[in-house]
């Protein structure tokens, strides 16, 4: 992929482009439950999809996984980027989805004026979730990279993302977001951004969060901006705007991958089924002692 370009995604197109394709039983899916001490046990649940090649080959020592952690959109669940998980795993990555909110935590309250719109404590809580979901995940699976993580985030979750690049460069690898609305991109070039942008009238970028054309051609910063809603850029959104993100993100991935033995797997069933992925999938694992959440 050219480096620092904005592409104009037309969905006519893009739709009718074959995408490569996986099996479910070629992807694992996997929903653990950590519980953070330091936090009040707080629950901290993520949701893991990783090929069962790939995490056989770990598990014998002779790969590392590579890591992509996936952040969530205000008020929508970690269960709800499947389509964006399946590439990761296809692709050879261990993804880790993360639940940032609770019903028991505070509302948010926005007000103009304030660092990211009063955001501020959300995104700082995302990212306490993220590093102790990776210290946890050290435990689940230590044949992986945690050093180099992908990050990948819709709309909040992309601020997330976004703000966890800014605080820890020398831990990401690579920056993917959707239609992120409040933090503005790192423009340092230390490691490459993908941006798909929505068409969305009601969801409008705040000033400052885009480079300018200049900047993202020097930086390698991509921004591909979409007809898409903001809300189609999830599970629920339509094929055709899951396709469209699904082959540019492969893209992406396939490029800034080059280097590397990561590549799709090739099987039968359209990647664009999500697979065996429910909300609140039966528990695989627990990092520490279960104590009940106080409500």
């Amino acid at each position: 992929m050219k480096r620092g370009i904005t592409v104009l995604v037309s969905v006519s197109v893009l739709a009718a482009v074959g995408y490569f394709t996986a099996s479910k039983w070629a992807i694992r899916h996997e929903t653990i439950r950590f519980y953070d001490a330091s936090r009040d046990n707080r629950l901290v649940e993520v949701a893991v999809a990783v090929r069962r090649d790939k995490e056989m080959q770990a598990e014998a020592g002779m790969i590392k996984l590579p890591v992509a952690i996936l952040n969530h959109g205000n008020t929508v669940k970690f269960t709800e980027y499947s389509f964006l998980a399946n590439v990761f795993a296809a692709r050879g990555y261990m993804a880790v989805s993360i639940q940032h909110d609770l019903p028991t935590d505070a509302p948010m309250v926005t007000k103009v004026g304030e660092p990211y719109v009063g955001r501020l404590p959300q995104i700082q809580r995302g990212v306490a979730n993220i590093r102790f979901a990776v210290e946890q995940m050290h435990q689940v699976q230590p044949n992986a990279d945690y050093d180099h993580l992908t990050m990948v985030g819709h709309s909040m979750g992309g601020d997330i993302s976004m703000y966890f690049a800014k605080q820890y460069p020398e831990d990401v690898r690579k920056v993917v977001t959707l239609d992120n609305l409040r933090v503005p991109f790192v423009t340092d070039g230390r490691f490459k951004i993908l941006s798909f942008r929505s068409k969305d009238p009601q969801f409008k970028t705040d000033p400052g969060v885009i480079p300018s054309d200049d900047i993202c051609e020097k930086e390698g910063i991509t921004v591909v901006k979409t007809d898409f809603q903001h809300n189609d850029m999830r599970d629920t959104g339509p094929d055709d705007a899951k396709s469209s993100i699904q082959a540019m993100l492969d893209k992406f991935l396939a490029d800034s991958d080059s280097t590397s033995d990561i590549g799709p797997v090739e099987t039968k069933t359209p990647l664009l089924d999500p697979g065996p992925v429910a909300p609140y999938a039966p528990v695989g694992k627990t990092a520490t002692p279960a104590k009940p959440l106080t409500h």
